[in-house]
């Protein structure tokens, strides 16, 4: 769900004998390219997990236009030109919208019609901000990094977690502005994805929405998603499991248990992963003896078993647990436990309590430490 852009809604359906019916129409204006230069309109389908085509415009003269069916209630949409990489993405709710499109910069095109994409327009401009802002602090911390200028790269350490408080104090009062806006339940959802907000946090946000929004299905898979993630949330009991081992037999969390048990979500192809893992041999060569255990789950590809298996011999991690169901993202332990992207890693206690998240490096070390004294 990143950028937007819509045009100019209203559509009018005559049949005979019946009222007409209002729907919606995008118009607009687009430069630098032929006659004939097609541009594609899609949608979320009902489940809300692919884009799928509903119509098509033809650019005549710099301009285009297009008459769409009414929609029951505001859809996330989507505008690409014929030629051109990455969607515009907009809300349609029966309002006329109207597009300026620079095909050559497509994220810097505008857009106008409609109290929701309002809502989009600041918030996709507050994050570029928020990025540009970003990338120039990290540019400064590689270079202060560089020169071993380390009162600078402390200074800058401290700019960055307080962008990032920014960041998150914005994204939660957009939402908290706009409770009877779509894109409200976007926003909850990308800040769901940065792993930066508690679940508590997400559903407090989530309860604050109009009822007409949070029945909504956009919400409902969002509000599924945070149930997922609040069984997940730090002192909550993580949830069971049972999976194939590299041998093919059946391994059970609740066997894999220690004192201190890492659940840790990797795959063959995941390069931060494979980073990681000389840290993690190190943590369980240190703490194994006291009760440190780790079972990794692994969400490698159908049909390539061999590059899981490889991954283990070459990464030196045969010395704990390891199940898959070899079944990339669908994989039922990821679903479970709302996993959306790796690594991703879950610190239990001998009681199968979740006490940790995601912790790396020297901080995955220094936790096993202080639990196991």
């Amino acid at each position: 769900m990143r950028n937007l852009f819509i045009l100019f809604l209203v559509l009018t359906l005559i049949s005979c004998g019946e009222d007409k019916e209002q729907g919606y129409s995008i118009s607009g204006t687009i430069q630098n390219v032929e006659d004939g230069t097609k541009i594609f309109i899609s949608e979320f389908n009902d489940t809300n997990t692919q884009a799928v085509p509903i119509d098509t415009a033809i650019v005549s003269e710099g301009k285009f236009s297009l008459d769409l069916p009414k929609k029951d209630q505001p859809t996330i949409s989507f505008l690409n030109v014929e030629g051109t990489r990455g969607n515009l993405i907009y809300i349609a709710d029966n309002v006329p919208i109207s597009f300026e499109i620079y095909p050559d910069s497509i994220y810097v095109s505008k857009i106008s019609g409609g109290k929701d994409n309002a809502v989009l327009s600041s918030y996709l401009k507050e994050i570029r901000h928020t990025n540009e802002r970003m990338t120039a602090a990290n540019n400064a911390m590689r270079t202060a990094y560089n020169s071993q200028d380390t009162v600078s790269l402390k200074t800058l350490q401290e700019t960055q977690q307080q962008l990032a408080n920014e960041d998150k104090a914005t994204k939660s009062q957009i939402v908290r502005d706009n409770p009877g806006s779509i894109v409200s339940i976007m926003i909850i959802q990308d800040m769901m994805n940065s792993q930066a907000f508690s679940a508590s946090e997400l559903n407090a946000l989530f309860e604050s929405l109009d009822e007409s929004v949070k029945q909504s299905s956009l919400a409902q898979d969002l509000k599924a998603n945070l149930d997922r993630m609040s069984k997940t949330a730090v002192g909550s009991k993580a949830p069971e499991f049972t999976a194939p081992t590299p041998t093919g037999e059946q391994l059970a969390l609740k066997d894999a248990l220690g004192k201190v048990t890492l659940v840790d979500f990797w795959a063959s192809w995941c390069r931060p992963c494979r980073v990681e893992n000389p840290n993690i041999v190190e943590v369980y060569k240190k703490y194994h003896d006291q009760g440190f255990n780790i079972i990794q789950v692994s969400l490698d590809r159908p049909d390539q078993k061999d590059r899981w298996l490889q991954a283990i011999q070459d990464d030196n991690l045969e010395q704990w647990n390891h199940v898959s169901n070899l079944m990339f993202w669908q994989d039922p332990i990821a679903t479970e436990y709302g996993v959306r992207a790796i690594p991703a890693a879950f610190l239990l206690d001998e009681n199968g309590t979740i006490v940790a998240k995601d912790l790396r490096g020297p901080a995955l070390g220094e936790k096993v430490g202080e639990l196991l004294k």
